[in-house]
């Protein structure tokens, strides 16, 4: 049994340790879902759990195994610490690595030194073995060593992943500002949508969220389009892998469109639609272009509509507009506002936002606020119950004279 690290957006933490409990339950699993720290979920299990979670999370970043921990005092203790593990057993000196390093409340001085003897550790122990040494590639690298370092401890570990799992392997067209895949995933399972309701997002920019709530609804596992860094592993036996792969059992395609999609940019409506061709999407998937203070609500039942506005000059697509940012951005979500409360009774509205006023520009209070982070950024995630009547109560209200 190996312990290992998921890390997540900030935020996604129990997000993450709900959908790991999940995946523990499926044919095989071994794993089992230990603490949730700021940034991660700690869990445990057989080397196959690793490829299970890398095949399934939609909200993971990486799959990381610890190969050792310990005290440290200095730089010297890090590198002993490293040079004492069995690199040889996972990777060989013909690959090529990467290592990066974490710290909260470090006392060492430079992280890039430390990176540099967790690096150095590693060779030399290729180098005592073999003679030979593996080559350093930042840009793509068969291996990444990743060190976390906290006021006392390092924990040193060999990345299961690879290329980060928000790379879901469809992706060659984004827009200005992509939201990550696993973010998106995670903020679909915070709203509560499930296959089966309706989903709207009326400025879907690249598609983010309607390509990771279709391949849920198809059930495509997120990382069944892509390679990991552990088939490159000493000894890797593909047969367990092809068979968890093979296993997978495609839901039946819905005979009746329940997610939709707008934006007021005719571009970002084809690259949707070409992005949701790559994502293996079978289904239709209507795309409308049309700006988001005229939308509609697209299906007779109330459902969830999730979105992540755009803000500053992406509000003006292309800054074509005459007015001043500030002033775009009130009269837009001011117009926004009037539509929810007229045309979405009954929908649960969550709008993922950088801008912590927005409720405001808006005119409505919202039901519930929860922090999350897109990168170093510090968004929230705005819940509003658009209520039945809604409307009709702002109108009853008596007129001033």
């Amino acid at each position: 049994m190996a312990s290992y690290f998921c890390p997540c957006p900030r935020g996604m933490e129990a997000a993450l340790a709900e959908e790991l409990g999940e995946i523990a339950l499926l044919p095989g699993s071994t794993l089992k879902v230990h603490n949730q720290v700021p940034g991660g979920v700690h869990c445990s299990g057989a080397l196959e759990d690793s490829y299970r979670v890398n095949l399934h999370s939609r909200i993971a970043s990486r799959v990381l195994m610890r190969m050792a921990a310990g005290g440290y005092k200095n730089e010297n203790d890090i590198y002993d610490l490293t040079l004492a593990q069995p690199w040889e057993e996972w990777f060989g000196y013909d690959h090529t690595i990467r290592v990066d390093v974490t710290a909260v409340k470090s006392p060492l001085k430079s992280l890039e030194f430390t990176t540099l003897k967790i690096k150095d550790a590693i060779c030399d122990r290729f180098r005592d073995l073999y003679s030979k040494r593996p080559s350093v590639n930042t840009r793509e690298p068969d291996m990444r060593i990743v060190g976390f370092l906290d006021a006392h401890q390092y924990i040193v570990y060999l990345d299961t992943s690879g290329e980060a799992l928000f790379k879901r392997g469809w992706r060659d067209e984004t827009g200005d500002a992509p939201l990550r895949e696993n973010l998106a995933a995670g903020l679909l399972r915070v709203s509560g949508w499930k296959p089966g309701t309706p989903l709207f997002d009326p400025m879907c920019g690249s598609g983010t969220i309607l390509c990771e709530a279709a391949q849920m609804v198809q059930g495509i596992p997120p990382g069944a389009r892509r390679q990991f860094a552990f088939e490159k592993f000493h000894d890797f036996d593909p047969t367990p892998w092809l068979d968890m792969k093979t296993s997978i059992k495609p839901n039946p395609l819905p005979s009746e469109p329940t997610i939709f999609g707008s934006d007021i940019s005719g571009d970002m409506v084809a690259m949707t639609r070409h992005n949701l061709r790559c994502a293996g999407i079978m289904f239709e998937v209507p795309l409308k272009q049309i700006e988001a203070q005229q939308v509609q609500a697209p299906a007779a039942a109330p459902g969830v509509m999730l979105t992540n506005p755009p803000y500053g000059e992406r509000i003006g697509v292309r800054g074509d507009s005459t007015l001043p940012e500030d002033d775009l951005a009130k009269s837009f979500y001011s117009a926004f506002g009037t539509t929810l409360k007229q045309r979405f009774a009954g929908w649960t509205v969550f709008l993922f936002t950088a801008d912590l006023g927005l409720p405001k520009l808006l005119r409505l209070k919202e039901a519930r606020k929860t922090p999350f982070f897109n990168g170093a950024l510090e968004c929230r995630l705005f819940r509003f119950d658009m209520v039945a009547g809604y409307n009709r109560r702002e109108e009853a209200k008596p007129k001033a004279e």
